[in-house]
């Protein structure tokens, strides 16, 4: 409950400042807008990944390139992406390869190849399951111009993939991770990134020594934030939000990729992932559902347990309906509070391992948050 209440009054600010933002935003003459490199790397076929990349091509902008990276030239996504520069001509585009990686995290690696290539002094990395309106740079690139910010990282909506597993990870998007960050932002301000969309700046990037100072960790966004923060900039969250185009998939890989972001954040934020875990309502509910039970008092018990279940009903409609105006967050509000168990098992199984797989790669957290790449598979 207490978790609740500050969800509220944060939601509440963080809406309030990003239509402040947002009207700023808009003052912003045309053609004081710079010219801006967008980062794209790729790892094989996605769900509407053609859908996905056209959303970045589409930008009503008037000066930007986008930069396409990949491992290998016989990446399948590669196919994609030439399509989309025949259907654009007119924007300035290009792929790079980046070879086999000696670095732990492989896309950090093709990333640093592929800001090398450019001259321009504004970024926007963003993964290839994301899209965003044609709005997106006109949006995110106008807080940068005060140079005492260096970061600008984004909210998203969870895309469903169709499915009964994908639709709770989709509300998980749109409702738990939100929470946390204007929570967060309330608290303490933000001192990382999500690694969706991230806009920044060249000096900024430079201040921690370039994007390479990210290549040790899993959470390379979180850890660019992160960095960029403790160098003396300020890192913000936009009030511009983006979709998080989700891949159909097996239930035991949907469960796997949350059981590694899980471990991404316990090594990350280490006591933050820790207390994490009272912000989770329906576990506390069960729990006392079923001790109150034990003990005679079952409308008690009852009682604690739809407690529970409307707290997250609430939390669902006032994060992903009313600040994130995802509408699913209303039609499948009653079904959150299964998301909130889900992960609540996901985070304690957090803890079991320091081992995880990644793009059919096996690596290990150290204790300091680093990974170690400890298989790769030839052409992975």
């Amino acid at each position: 409950m207490v978790f609740l209440l500050l969800v509220l009054v944060a939601a509440w600010r963080f809406k309030k400042n990003s239509e402040q933002s947002r009207r700023r935003v808009m003052q912003s003459a045309r053609g004081s807008l710079p010219a801006v490199t967008i980062l794209k790397p790729v790892h094989g076929m996605e769900a509407r990944l053609e859908e996905n990349l056209a959303s970045f091509f589409q930008q009503d902008y008037p000066d930007f390139e986008i930069v396409i990276g990949a491992r290998s030239a016989d990446d399948p996504a590669l196919a994609i992406a030439e399509k989309l520069r025949q259907r654009y001509p007119k924007v300035k585009s290009r792929i790079v390869i980046s070879g086999p990686p000696p670095w732990p995290n492989a896309k950090v690696y093709t990333l640093d190849k592929m800001i090398a290539l450019s001259n321009n002094d504004y970024f926007i990395s963003s993964d290839s399951d994301v899209r965003v309106g044609a709005d997106f740079l006109r949006n995110v690139i106008p807080p940068l111009f005060d140079r005492k910010l260096g970061l600008v990282s984004c909210l998203y909506r969870g895309d469903s993939a169709g499915d009964f597993w994908s639709s709770l990870e989709a509300l998980g998007m749109s409702v738990e991770m939100p929470s946390g960050v204007v929570v967060a932002d309330m608290l303490e301000g933000i001192r990382f990134a999500l690694g969706p969309a991230v806009a920044f700046r060249r000096d900024a990037l430079e201040a921690i020594g370039g994007i390479s100072a990210t290549a040790g960790y899993y959470s390379d966004d979180y850890v660019l934030g992160n960095k960029i923060w403790a160098a003396g900039y300020q890192v913000i969250f936009s009030h511009y939000i983006i979709h998080h185009v989700l891949t159909p998939r097996p239930v035991a890989r949907t469960l796997g990729d949350q059981l590694r972001w899980m471990k991404s954040t316990r090594h990350s934020r280490p006591l933050g992932h820790l207390g994490s875990g009272l912000t989770f309502a329906m576990p506390f509910g069960i729990l006392g559902l079923i001790s109150a039970a034990a003990l005679g008092h079952v409308y008690a018990g009852v009682g604690m347990f739809v407690a529970a279940f409307l707290n997250r009903l609430i939390q669902c409609l006032a994060v992903g309906w009313w600040l994130l105006r995802d509408s699913r967050a209303i039609r499948l509000c009653w079904i959150y509070p299964l998301r909130d168990l889900q992960g609540f098992l996901v985070w304690a199984a957090s803890y079991a391992s320091h081992d995880f797989y990644w793009r059919g790669e096996k690596y290990r957290f150290t204790r300091d948050g680093k990974i170690i790449a400890q298989s790769r598979e030839a052409g992975a």
